[in-house]
């Protein structure tokens, strides 16, 4: 829990604490139970029953929601799904990624690129007929909850904001003011212990008066009166009555006088913390940001917990969570305390540092490469991960704010420079240690980034870069239209930079497209266009591959003189350069289009020839489609012994593949086109 409600923790070890609201439970209860207005008409309630917490950041709002969920999770046996719809800094989180996030969470794939409305609309499918619980955190507005709810009425969606959700049908909201006497000094006596409070009562409850009852200004009050031993809670009262003239909001007063009592290197550290992307700290980030170790980076973020300045996540790595009520009293005292200068060197060194830990993330994955290892063993030691284990599994927990800080880099428009090498880098560390396929989601909004930068630097060669890079992911689900569209303005800025590999790889894309779309006449005329520029630069093996492309264009046309015409120069090409395999591969699609066209001899002779190959580059999945081949042929000949024989064949390579020799590892890694 956060430490702006009334669940606080009292350190990173400790267990958390629930206080007071028991009207509030009983009431948000009672709403559960209530009959809808669907009901009351007559009517099959169409969609999941919304309970609202309501109240100020500070005011309680999210362990009221989560003592909530906690007691009513046993009415939903289908889970918990958890979402936060805002930053700590107020930006909203958009839907789509909400709702990608959620079908992970329900174990969905989806589809890199989808849209908004496809992705609300999966999540709505993928719970109907569910009984689940789902608790939306710092909602902005009804958009956002309306977006994500569920149409099965077997859900329970808590959703917690500031103000009401208007526009979403019966709610009833449960706003929150302070806690009751009683439990916010219950809240003080659990934060410095019973000898103050029961030495001057009274005085516990003139702070608790002076908090107005906010749980988030009682742990800070708590916490500073914790540090301090000896100081008296009415001391503590009178100084933040003194100051209720300058300062209204009762969690701004403390955390004035906490922020003051601080040291000065780690009052800065603290206020550098509102540039932490999506609020998410661990020691690196606070590290790098404060220019200080790693270790009293450290040392100093525990402190701050038991201030109730932090709140520590649960998790295996040592991560904090800036509350999202006093995020933007960090970022005031930051802009009043910090000059511009200085800020914008603190988020380079962060982006610096994120860089290098990304490098270090993916180098421990390249394990048969000499210079990554050599490179590896040139970092810091608290740069370096000890296992590739390790560096997946700090990946994977440090992803949101990873992408956070792509996002915050892009967005300043500054630090343009770290901005890409960061993006270069995750890209890398995802695909090392997820696959592209795996990570297709994240990188799919990664690029496009990059080409936010790449326009607004106006560097083509990287416009042309992003956008091939979409225009893949595009194509790979399915979306082969807009592919097409960004095919092209990869071309147009290949162009522009005079990049020939940009130009030559989407001319080559843009006849796959046009290819997939059917239209064959279009994707020949694409695939001689790049065919021309590799031949101009005697690329040899990506010609012999494009007339590969065209003769199978000419193929689907039914053409098959000029397919058979392109095939044999595809495997001409492929003799010259020495690829066997390629070359076994194209004289079996040359035998295919022979036997196409009527001419069974000559098929037959190629597939001889093409086994050959084939046997060469020991490829023997090759050769057992090719013997299958051969028979086939063989019985349209009237030669049904001799097919017989190569079905035989066949079979015996098939089942000799399937056996692993004796004394070798029974097992290997493949690799998937994407991935290559």
């Amino acid at each position: 829990m956060r430490p702006d409600g009334a669940r606080l923790s009292g350190g990173a070890d400790e267990e958390p604490w629930f206080l007071g609201r028991t009207r509030e439970l009983k009431a948000l209860r009672a709403d559960i139970a209530r009959a809808g207005l669907d009901t009351l008409s007559g009517r099959k309630a169409p969609r999941a029953r919304v309970l609202l917490v309501a109240g100020r950041p500070g005011s309680g709002r999210t362990a009221l929601a989560e003592e909530l969920v906690a007691q009513v999770a046993g009415d939903y046996p289908d889970g918990l799904l958890r979402a936060r719809l805002s930053e700590p800094d107020g930006t909203r989180v958009p839907v789509g990624s909400l709702a990608r996030d959620l079908l992970t969470a329900l174990g969905r794939t989806t589809r890199p690129g989808a849209a908004e409305d496809d992705l609300s609309h999966e999540l709505r499918t993928a719970l109907a007929g569910c009984r689940t619980l789902l608790l939306l955190d710092d909602a902005a507005d009804a958009e956002q909850v309306d977006a994500l709810l569920p149409d099965s009425p077997g859900c329970l969606v808590v959703a917690v904001a500031e103000g009401p959700l208007t526009g979403i049908a019966d709610v009833r909201p449960c706003t929150l003011g302070g806690l009751d006497t009683k439990s916010a000094v219950e809240l003080l006596q659990r934060r410095i212990g019973s000898v103050r409070i029961t030495v001057d009562p009274r005085a516990a409850e003139s702070l608790v008066e002076e908090c107005r009852g906010r749980p988030a200004a009682l742990a800070l009050a708590g916490g500073w009166l914790a540090a301090r031993p000896k100081a008296a809670v009415a001391d503590l009262a009178k100084q933040l009555h003194a100051a209720g003239t300058d300062e209204s909001d009762p969690v701004a007063r403390v955390f004035r006088l906490v922020h003051a009592s601080l040291p000065s290197a780690a009052a800065r550290m603290l206020r550098l913390l509102s540039l932490a992307p999506a609020g998410l700290v661990d020691p690196h980030t606070a590290s790098a940001l404060a220019g200080c170790s790693v270790g009293s980076a450290r040392t100093t973020l525990d402190d701050f917990v038991a201030l109730g300045l932090l709140r520590p996540l649960d998790s295996p790595l040592p991560e904090y969570e800036v509350p999202g009520c006093l995020h933007p009293l960090l970022a005031a005292h930051a802009r009043t305390h910090d000059r511009p200068a200085e800020l914008q060197l603190a988020r380079a060194r962060m982006l610096e540092r994120t860089v290098r830990l990304l490098q270090s993330c993916r180098a421990i994955t390249e394990t048969d490469s000499p210079g990554a290892r050599e490179k590896l063993l040139g970092m810091p030691s608290a740069l370096r991960f000890a296992t590739p284990r390790d560096a997946a599994e700090w990946l994977r927990l440090r992803r949101p704010a990873l992408l956070a800080s792509a996002r915050l880099a892009v967005a300043d428009g500054e630090l343009d420079t770290l901005a890409r090498r960061l993006m270069s880098q995750l890209v890398r560390a995802l695909v090392a240690h997820t696959g592209t396929q795996a990570a297709a989601p994240d990188l799919y909004g990664i690029h496009r980034l990059v080409l936010d930068v790449a326009v607004r630097r106006e560097l083509p060669r990287e416009q042309a870069a992003a956008l091939l890079n979409l225009a893949d992911l595009d194509a790979r689900t399915g979306r082969t239209t807009e592919a097409l569209v960004r095919y092209r303005a990869a071309l147009d800025a290949g162009r522009e930079a005079n990049d020939p590999y940009a130009t030559g790889r989407a001319m080559e894309s843009v006849g796959g497209a046009h290819l997939e779309l059917g239209d064959y006449d279009r994707a020949a005329d694409w695939f001689g266009r790049a065919l021309a520029q590799r031949l101009a630069r005697d690329e040899r093996a990506d010609a012999a591959r494009l007339y590969g492309r065209i003769a199978a264009a000419h193929t689907y046309a039914g053409r098959y003189g000029e397919a058979l015409r392109n095939w044999r120069a595809a495997v001409a090409g492929h003799r010259r350069t020495g690829d066997v395999a390629a070359q076994a591969r194209a004289l079996s699609e040359l035998a295919r289009v022979q036997e196409y066209a009527g001419r069974p001899e000559e098929s037959l002779r190629t597939c001889q020839e093409a086994v050959e190959w084939a046997r060469r580059a020991e490829d023997t999945r090759l050769q057992a489609a090719l013997h299958l081949r051969l028979a086939d042929t063989l019985e349209h000949l009237g030669d049904p012994a001799a097919a017989g024989l190569h079905r035989s064949r066949s079979e015996r390579l098939l089942e000799d593949e399937s056996q692993p020799e004796q004394g070798a590892n029974t097992y290997e890694i493949r690799s998937t086109p994407a991935d290559d």
